[in-house]
């Protein structure tokens, strides 16, 4: 395992708190950021990257999940499909992160989050919806795509918030009552996929702990903002931009190495 210096490790947990507090204002666990923080930081992406971006999902989200739940917002017969599908599938992406390349595996993930990021700045200045669709259609949809998710979640450690929170938008949901739903069904997914690979052996104790103290910290601040005082759709929009930002960086350094 390799070793790193208590300067590295409080950067990291420092940016990790201000990535907590944005990506959990949207219901998402932020291993967008984590991810490349992590590598931009030197760490190896297959095993301390992919592994911690999954933890840090699964605490941010749950975090975040247990505010939303508070505040009413969590649709748990509608969003019980997508966790339980996302909850079996992770593990499997977790698995094949091995036989990936890296130079893939990076590609792949700018590719995610270019995709979220453009899904995102398109639902920004779109009305909230007015009606769901039925139970049993969020059902079906929803283990379907909670599926595709939770393998995407475990294969790039990005925990699949970015492909569940626009189809429960697409399903009707107001833009908070998504964001609740999609940390209780993206909460699975991180966990199952964090889990998958420790059995693996990757993971970094040290760099956990701290981050974890971070995100715990950093996604109940944002949870909160986001339930009381913030507008859904400059949310949205901030969110897109990081997103495009994070992607364009990644694509510049597979060109560059």
């Amino acid at each position: 395992m390799m070793a790193f210096s208590m300067e590295l490790y409080f950067l990291a947990t420092g940016l990790i708190f201000v990535v907590s507090i944005l990506f959990s204002m949207l219901g998402l666990g932020g291993g967008m950021l984590y991810v490349p923080i992590f590598k931009w930081l030197g760490m190896p992406l297959k095993t301390t990257a992919i592994p911690l971006g999954l933890l840090l999902n699964g605490i941010t989200t749950l975090s975040a999940f247990i505010r939303y739940a508070r505040e009413g917002l969590v649709d748990f017969r509608g969003g019980l499909p997508a966790a339980g599908a996302g909850l079996v599938l992770a593990p499997v992406g977790a698995h094949l992160v091995r036989y990936v390349p890296r130079e893939t595996l990076i590609l792949l993930f700018a590719a995610a989050v270019v995709i979220a990021g453009v899904r995102s700045l398109m639902q920004s200045g779109k009305p909230e919806p007015k009606e769901q669709m039925s139970t049993a259609k969020r059902s079906l949809i929803g283990g379907v795509v909670g599926g595709f998710a939770g393998f995407i979640a475990g294969l790039l450690g990005v925990g699949g918030g970015f492909i569940v929170a626009p189809m429960l938008m697409e399903l009707g949901y107001p833009t908070k009552r998504a964001a609740g739903t999609t940390a209780f069904i993206v909460t699975f997914s991180s966990f199952s996929g964090f889990l998958g690979h420790v059995a693996e052996g990757r993971i970094d104790v040290t760099l956990a702990v701290l981050a974890v103290v971070a995100v715990l910290l950093g996604s109940q601040l944002g949870a909160w903002f986001m339930a009381n005082k913030a507008r859904p759709g400059w949310v949205r929009k901030l969110y897109g931009i990081v997103l495009l930002g994070v992607a364009a960086k990644l694509l510049h350094g597979v060109c560059s190495d």
